[in-house]
């Protein structure tokens, strides 16, 4: 593992557990290495055992963050153990904590310690999404999309990728891409298509968005192409506007 990697796993492990932020999968996920080997020292030490200490007395972040250690991503810092992962996780998450409420339902997703139930999986990608969070809205729609735990749905599929897409969640916006390509839960629209592939493509990481903005692209008009770039810079323009 890079000791730039180790160093960002662990700050943000941290700052969940102290409230700066909540750490989140995708922060393992762009650092782009294993998390299991991580040697700590006696300070970082000292720091988890700070964290265990805010976790008892109640903290949320903090409760995502020692179950979040335990989970699959433990770095060392403790054994990986998921039932201790899924008691810290549930107590984050009756408290309402968005991120927690998806680690269960992945945990129940993949049967981390817990046997594959994929409807009590998408009951927790439910509460996390109804919160408003883009990633439990993302991954909802996809129960929806494949009919994993829920009725095969496109329509309900297109509704909560829209939701996750309109907060930037470039898987989401990829998604919306595939389903009026093909046509699925809406109209088949090039144009539409090739907007989400366009707006999921300026994320640094997903070059299968641009392979397939690339591939719709030779099947339209330049009218259609034209427009569909209009359509882009101006959700861009607007959601920019809409956070600065």
């Amino acid at each position: 593992m890079k000791p730039i990697c180790r160093l960002l796993i662990y700050i943000t492990l941290l700052w969940a557990c102290v409230g700066a932020r909540s750490v989140t999968a995708e922060d393992v996920d762009v650092a782009n290495c294993s998390v299991t080997d991580l040697m700590i020292s006696a300070e970082q030490a000292e720091q988890v055992a700070a964290c265990r200490v805010a976790a008892e007395s109640g903290n949320a972040n903090a409760q995502f963050g020692l179950g979040f250690m335990y989970d699959d991503f433990g770095m060392g810092v403790v054994p990986k153990d998921y039932a201790e992962a899924m008691r810290w996780y549930r107590r984050a998450a009756e408290q309402g904590h968005a991120k927690a409420q998806i680690q269960i339902g992945f945990m129940y997703e993949r049967g981390n310690g817990v046997p594959v139930n994929e409807a009590e999986a998408t009951a927790w990608f439910r509460l996390a999404a109804e919160q408003g969070d883009a990633e439990g809205q993302f991954k909802l729609g996809l129960q929806y999309y494949y009919g994993e735990g829920v009725l095969q749905d496109y329509a309900q599929a297109v509704a909560w990728f829209r939701l996750a897409a309109d907060q930037g969640n470039v898987w989401a916006q990829f998604n919306l891409g595939t389903v009026y390509y093909y046509g699925q839960g809406v109209p088949q629209d090039y144009t539409l298509a090739h907007m989400w592939f366009n707006l999921a493509g300026t994320d640094t990481f997903y070059e299968l968005a641009r392979e397939s903005r690339d591939t719709v692209a030779k099947q339209m008009t330049p009218a259609q192409l034209a427009e569909a770039q209009r359509l882009a810079r101006e959700w861009t323009a607007a959601h920019r506007a809409g956070v600065e």
